[in-house]
């Protein structure tokens, strides 16, 4: 009977990815009559550049949401990085090998401690998070208020550098993305995030350390923000207290979109690439065809309402 469920589990699953695939052939086709500057390699360059730091950010949110949790803070996070390592390579230029480290670890410290204090507090990841975010978000300001800072040529340049005409960040993306996808299906310790977003007391009795699985997903999900605010800061130059604001939101929508249901414990990082692709894709039409920035928000809430409502009809049935 057990075999059976996760068989129906594993094509429900694989529907979702069918249904974007699906959507973002439509988005094609229709890019492709609606602008004739949508179908050009130059233009799929650039949306490659683009989904970078959204996928990076989207990957996180991945491991955090498979627990059935969530992490309001990674968009704080990333400005605060930008900012961070702007500052830190503008007073010295020469300490890049330092300055990125430096940034991935306290990235990743602030992830686990919002792991760490939906345990110790327990308080819904939501408000943990939420509060998080408050903290980052009001201490950067005080530290710097406007954008600023400054990255080495190096940085820079591999920002916009290409590999056969696709930006070597989008490859990067991908294998980071492959490794993930790897990492969850094949590893012990990747394969028990989905246990304990499945439920949570069954792995706890099953002896798997549940706080620990929690805390790790949440350091993740910091550590891909960190990621994200290295490829954001070299493409954008300087640190901007700012710059990671909407990037909360925008985490959510492919997660869910691609089939990963916030309760827990089911989805993966393919559906998560393909909506970032199809999230990124759809701005970019929206962008071609003049559509106001405000109508793009409204769209992406309504996306986000529309997919879990789906997730949840599918979950009852």
């Amino acid at each position: 009977m057990s075999a059976v469920v996760a068989e129906f589990r594993r094509n429900r699953l694989s529907l979702s990815y069918v249904i974007v695939v699906a959507l973002l052939i439509l988005l094609v086709v229709a890019g492709g009559f609606l602008s004739d500057r949508f179908l050009t390699w130059r233009n799929f360059g650039n949306l490659f550049q683009q989904l970078v730091v959204l996928g990076m950010v989207s990957l996180g949110q991945t491991f955090v949401v498979l627990l059935g949790g969530i992490d309001l803070a990674v968009g704080s996070l990333v400005s605060a990085s930008t900012v961070f390592i702007a500052h830190f390579l503008e007073w010295r230029p020469d300490l890049l090998w330092l300055a990125l480290p430096l940034a991935l670890i306290a990235a990743t410290a602030i992830g686990a401690l919002n792991g760490l204090l939906t345990i110790v507090l327990r308080v819904h990841p939501l408000i943990v998070t939420l509060g998080m975010s408050s903290i980052i978000f009001g201490g950067t300001l005080m530290y710097n208020k406007e954008p600023g800072g400054s990255v080495p040529r190096g940085l820079a340049d591999f920002s916009y550098a290409k590999l056969w005409g696709i930006p070597v960040t989008a490859i990067v993306l991908v294998a980071v993305f492959a490794l993930a996808g790897l990492w969850l299906q094949r590893s012990r310790s990747g394969r028990s995030i989905y246990f304990v977003g499945g439920d949570r007391e069954a792995a706890r009795l099953n002896g798997l350390p549940v706080n620990r699985i929690v805390v790790m997903a949440y350091a993740l999900s910091g550590l891909c923000a960190g990621l994200a605010a290295i490829f954001l800061t070299a493409r954008t130059g300087v640190g901007d207290p700012r710059i990671g604001a909407a990037l909360t939101l925008q985490s959510i929508t492919p997660v869910v979109v691609g089939g990963t249901i916030l309760a827990g414990g089911r989805g993966g990082v393919l559906g998560t690439l393909l909506g970032v692709l199809l999230v990124t894709m759809l701005n970019n039409l929206l962008n071609f065809l003049n559509v106001s920035s405000y109508y793009q928000w409204v769209i992406q809430g309504l996306i986000i309402i529309i997919a879990v409502s789906i997730h949840t009809t599918r979950r009852r049935q």
